[in-house]
């Protein structure tokens, strides 16, 4: 029987295909953490995991300070 994934993960997810479609092109800096909080209608924390796990996989870069954003050079695949 399938199962939902955290919600974290399907932000991640989320913020995966908006940086594909081009929405966040790379270089580009993401909404802060509390507007996609916002957007998401969820927490800071739950949030911050999903921005965490990507920048552990340098998809993105936190810059403290000034922000998060996408990493310059994004696989294509």
């Amino acid at each position: 029987m399938p199962y939902a994934q955290p919600l974290w993960r399907q932000i991640r997810d989320d913020l995966r295909a908006k940086i594909r479609a081009g929405i966040y092109p790379p270089g580009s800096k993401l909404p802060s953490v509390r507007l996609l909080a916002e957007e998401y209608d969820t927490s800071h924390m739950t949030v911050r995991r999903a921005v965490d796990s990507m920048i552990e996989l340098g998809e993105l870069v936190g810059r403290m300070g000034i922000g998060i954003f996408v990493a310059e050079d994004q696989d294509e695949s």
